[in-house]
């Protein structure tokens, strides 16, 4: 099994490993380029063999940028090696059919975001009821013709609207 990437510029992939390499083989090949955390070779569970390439991770990105510039078309054991960054690993699921972490990783998020589309959907309907509730208040029915209410002026405004206003209610 591949070991989970936490900084990707620290793991190096390596591939085109020759079957009698190991993994102390690997270390002392990649040890001149700095300090190494871990190393990896996953096994074919058939043959109990490694799969033909392996992850080394280094204490500090420098380290890693080092090996992948010297190591990449080395040769090792009779074999061309292929040295490059290493990818995140991709579990089945997500938007294209794969994804960096598992499905049940954004459960949270995405149930935190259909409360969101919820609420907003009952906010926009709250507010269309409001728009049409004032439309039907703000229409005052006189025999006649339509007269849109006025908002009330508290005693400021123009006495003669007031009488106005006043004489089409009555």
């Amino acid at each position: 099994m591949a070991i989970p990437v936490a900084n990707p510029k620290t793991t190096l992939y390596i591939g085109g490993l020759d079957e009698a390499v190991t993994e102390g083989i690997l270390h002392a090949a990649f040890i001149p380029f700095g300090d190494i955390k871990d190393i990896n070779t996953p096994l074919d569970q058939a043959t109990q063999k490694h799969r033909g390439f392996g992850f080394i991770t280094y204490m500090e990105a420098e380290d890693a940028a080092a090996a992948l510039d010297n190591m990449n078309n080395a040769e090792l054991y009779g074999r061309v090696l292929t040295v490059n960054v290493a990818q995140p690993i991709k579990i089945k699921g997500g938007e294209q059919g794969w994804a960096n972490q598992p499905v049940w990783a954004e459960a949270d998020t995405w149930f935190e975001r259909q409360q969101q589309e919820e609420e907003l959907e009952r906010l926009k309907k709250e507010h269309e009821e409001d728009v049409r509730r004032g439309q039907a208040q703000a229409k005052v029915q006189v025999p006649g013709r339509d007269v849109e209410e006025e908002e009330p002026t508290n005693g400021r405004g123009d006495s003669m609207e007031e009488a106005e206003a006043q004489a089409l209610t009555t």
